[in-house]
């Protein structure tokens, strides 16, 4: 199964993990948690997050979650993103790959991004 990606901080990583769940601040603002493709997520990633550092991807497994998810545009556009509606179960969850953006700031797609070998999340090593 392909992934759908979250991009967030490191930090925001270890808190969840911490408190046995994922949750990001548009969930309280907006009830849901924006999620992308992988095709959908360097676009995204360099609208929002060009240039900054400190960044994982969240590699979801869909058939794994809990919460709702859905595949919807709410801005009107054609292009239909996954929102996940609620907190994100830690074993959703299959890899937690480091994100670093490239010199010009952009960013592009790690390598072996999605290929799960195991149920427990694998860090950016793969381990």
């Amino acid at each position: 199964m392909t992934p759908i990606l979250h991009c967030t901080t490191r930090a925001a990583w270890d808190a969840a993990v911490s408190q046995g769940a994922y949750s990001a601040a548009s969930l309280a603002q907006e009830g849901f948690i924006h999620l992308s493709t992988p095709a959908q997520i360097l676009a995204v990633a360099d609208a929002r997050f060009r240039g900054q550092g400190g960044l994982v991807l969240l590699c979801v497994d869909a058939e794994r979650l809990i919460p709702e998810l859905r595949y919807e545009n709410l801005e009107g556009g054609t292009l239909l993103f996954p929102h996940v509606y609620g907190p994100i179960n830690l074993d959703a969850v299959r890899q937690v790959v480091a994100f670093p953006p490239e010199a010009d700031g952009s960013f592009r797609l790690p390598s072996g991004l999605g290929k799960w070998g195991h149920s427990e999340p694998q860090n950016e090593e793969g381990q």
